[in-house]
């Protein structure tokens, strides 16, 4: 069903790697990757981000950011974003794609749904809060994706 999720946020170094390692050690034999629609191509995972996994016992030491591509959404089975904006821009990238691409968040906030903002260049606890958001999110995806 879905053996290759891309998970997608802007920069892919903080929301989308972390995101993608959390995803990865629950769904064990899933390809699962990540990429950023505005990626700062080259950089590891921004340093509070990388602390936060690495206390989660998650590996994001190898993770470099990449800029997403039609021809990687379109290998991918399911396309979790950040947020509404990405996918309307997933959407205009690769129209065929936009059946397949849901936010990360979508089963939060009772089953609404809610967008994970962007923790960049913002507090310790803006970190924190994001990190308990994108935790709470990957659980719930497991039950779905398991």
């Amino acid at each position: 069903m879905f053996k290759r999720i891309l998970v997608l946020c802007t920069g892919n170094i903080c929301r989308s790697p972390v995101a993608a390692a959390m995803l990865a050690a629950r769904l064990p034999g899933k390809r699962i990757e990540s990429a950023g629609l505005g990626a700062v191509e080259g950089q590891g995972v921004e340093p509070k981000a990388h602390a936060l996994a690495e206390a989660d016992g998650l590996d994001v030491s190898g993770h470099v950011a990449r800029q997403v591509t039609v021809e990687i959404l379109q290998d991918a089975d399911l396309v979790l974003v950040m947020s509404d904006g990405q996918r309307l821009a997933v959407g205009q990238m690769a129209p065929a794609v936009r059946g397949k691409t849901m936010l990360f968040g979508r089963w939060l906030d009772r089953g609404q749904g809610c967008e994970i903002p962007d923790p960049f260049r913002k507090s310790e606890e803006a970190f924190q809060q994001v990190h308990r958001l994108l935790t709470e999110a990957a659980d719930s995806w497991v039950g779905k994706l398991g």
